[in-house]
């Protein structure tokens, strides 16, 4: 018999999309909650009084008033980057040949690739991060180290090789033909395995010819089941830049959909900077656009226009986009995103950063059958959330008058310190670590 667990709290559910109707209708709060938990799965969300008596057998886990939800979903992220996160003073592309470049070269190591893929996973699990889709660097066994980790932890995770044939040093490029010879053995042996999903990954169209370009996308059109993640439109220059290198594209969108790069299942990093036409043909494929605050910020890219985008009814998932991203935590990345949308006149709720975090971002992978919510037969990876972790959010908690106010707190002031638990694949996984002190 399948143990079961019973974990009591208070629990966020999403019944819909809080950007497209009223948080009270979108959400369902229950004070006095309980997930049971069974097989690595979500078995039963219900009122804690309802579900003890039906499970007497089941191992119980109180954690009182604090807050479950689903586990945090981190879209868009550069593993290899972990340690160069918070490196002073450039943009983008300056950013990328200081610091970037020369850290990704070092990814030829197995050995140092396997080191900094567990250091990653440690710090993005003391964040209560429970999937992340990942950039990998040029080197197959980056991607390996990455895959291998997440594989010893039961994690749900997305990843592929970066590829890049120009624009960037000889010890980070390879050509259109290995790019597709080794993306698509890595397809072959990692897709599908376990929890490991693979994203086709152009690092971005400068750093990539058409030949390239065109031979992952013949890549996704043999492989239509995977993702395809790559940047769009992040920094005015950079758009300068892609119009200089396509001369004959329409815009910066047409230089991946003039290359079978174009897609339901594409994930468009950033996407700060767009014309008309990229945002009607993204909408009409059903595209997920990513939107990475603390790096656009930190970088000075621009202001994501999430109201004007959710009201045209994208598909909008929220990343850290470490480590060009100043933090690992999600909870920062939502006080980020809160502040971007200020800055554009546009206050968002605490519950519209919420779902970001976890549902939303869930959807724009398509893996919202899978991960995001509480939800009988969704995968059980949840976080736990202690809403009163340090004196001064405590405090402010202790004022609120509703859920909401008493969640908004943690989200702006909030870090590692509030994540009381995390829970992956059905088991607790944070005592696996020694906490950051």
């Amino acid at each position: 018999m399948t143990a079961k667990s019973l974990v009591l709290g208070q629990t966020l559910e999403f019944l819909s999309n809080p950007f497209h109707v009223p948080v009270e209708e979108a959400t369902r709060v229950r004070p006095k909650g309980a997930v049971l938990v069974e097989g690595g799965l979500i078995a039963a969300v219900d009122e804690a009084d309802t579900l003890r008596p039906l499970y007497p057998d089941a191992a119980v886990v109180d954690y009182g008033d604090a807050l479950i939800c689903a586990g945090f979903v981190d879209a868009h992220v550069h593993y290899p980057q972990t340690g160069i996160i918070a490196s002073w003073g450039k943009r983008l592309i300056d950013w990328l040949n200081s610091y970037t470049f020369p850290e990704e070269m070092r990814f030829h190591d197995a050995a140092y690739a396997a080191e900094i893929a567990r250091l990653y996973f440690d710090l993005t699990l003391s964040h209560g991060v429970t999937t992340m889709v990942s950039y990998c660097t040029i080197h197959p066994t980056s991607v390996d180290a990455f895959f291998a980790e997440a594989q010893r932890r039961g994690q749900r995770v997305v990843a592929g090789k970066t590829c890049m044939d120009r624009n960037a040093p000889e010890g980070l490029r390879d050509t259109a033909q290995s790019a597709y010879d080794d993306s698509k053995s890595l397809i072959g042996k990692w897709h599908g395995v376990d929890r490991i999903s693979y994203a086709i990954t152009p690092r971005f169209s400068p750093t990539s010819t058409p030949d390239q370009l065109r031979a992952l996308g013949d890549l996704w059109s043999e492989h239509p089941d995977c993702l395809m993640q790559t940047h769009l439109s992040e920094q005015t220059d950079e758009i300068e830049w892609v119009k200089g290198l396509f001369p004959e594209a329409r815009d910066y969108l047409d230089t991946y959909e003039a290359h079978g790069l174009l897609g339901e299942k594409g994930l468009y990093g950033h996407a700060i900077h767009l014309e008309d036409r990229e945002k009607d043909r993204l909408k009409e494929v059903g595209a997920g656009l990513i939107h990475c605050p603390t790096s656009n910020t930190f970088i000075g890219s621009g202001l994501f226009d999430m109201a004007g985008l959710m009201a045209q009814g994208q598909r909008v998932g929220l990343a850290t986009d470490t480590g060009g991203g100043s933090s690992f935590s999600m909870l920062r990345t939502m006080a980020a995103a809160y502040e971007v949308a200020h800055l554009r006149h546009n206050s968002l709720h605490a519950a519209h950063l919420m779902w970001l975090g976890t549902a939303g971002s869930a959807a724009a992978l398509h893996m919202e059958q899978q991960i995001g919510n509480l939800k009988p037969g969704l995968e059980a990876d949840l976080v736990v959330i202690d809403l009163g972790s340090t004196p001064e959010i405590a405090q402010r908690r202790d004022r609120a008058q509703d859920i909401w106010e008493a969640v908004f707190p943690t989200i702006m002031m909030g870090d590692d310190r509030a994540i009381q638990d995390v829970w992956i694949n059905g088991k607790p996984a944070l005592s696996a670590i020694a906490k950051p002190a």
